[in-house]
């Protein structure tokens, strides 16, 4: 075999590290580079398409060239809308991020609420509900659109492929129930 058989291997790919880009994201989805907010959404959308974050809970901007870290302050998106059709098990439920980006709740994107520390950490003072978007990035849920969300809510009833416990209220979407909270039969 011949230099010329041997299959070339791409070259690697170097990047440079730069450290902390000194950008953030603040709790409410605002983009903000050296403390000044990016008000141009297209490049919002742009910077979100290359953020990703590792397993020690890191947030990256990777392009092919450089690799920087930057700041999150909760989660690097807001779901600020929603939309359903359907019900019971068979309904479907749509969350639009603040950066126009549309997730499906499924069992790939599912819904959950988070306490911290013991204590919720929302503006009211109680747990914060969250979805899955991609890779390790979740959107905290709008509480205008939480609200949308428990006026859909529905005791957890047998036939759910992981049945919730009595007492469980949460929605359903393709298929899976997604539990929202719970309360006691007792008076």
């Amino acid at each position: 075999m011949t230099d010329r058989d041997t299959p070339e291997t791409p070259p690697k790919l170097v990047r440079n590290e730069c450290g902390a880009f000194n950008m953030r994201i603040d709790r409410d989805g605002r983009w903000y580079y050296e403390n000044s907010p990016i008000g141009r959404l297209p490049l919002v959308k742009l910077f979100s398409t290359v953020l990703s974050r590792d397993a020690e809970g890191t947030y990256w901007l990777t392009t092919p060239a450089e690799r920087g870290t930057i700041e999150v302050e909760d989660a690097p998106f807001v779901a600020v809308e929603m939309e359903v059709s359907g019900t019971g098990p068979d309904q479907q439920i749509r969350l639009r991020t603040n950066i126009d980006q549309w997730v499906e709740v499924d069992r790939d994107h599912p819904i959950w609420l988070e306490e911290r520390n013991g204590v919720g950490h929302d503006a009211a003072g109680g747990p914060t509900p969250y979805v899955h978007v991609r890779d390790g990035l979740n959107a905290r849920i709008a509480r205008s659109v939480y609200y949308d969300l428990v006026a859909l809510a529905v005791e957890g009833k047998s036939g759910a492929e992981t049945p919730p416990e009595k007492g469980t209220i949460g929605v359903w979407s393709m298929g899976q129930f997604f539990p929202l909270g719970s309360f006691s039969d007792e008076t």
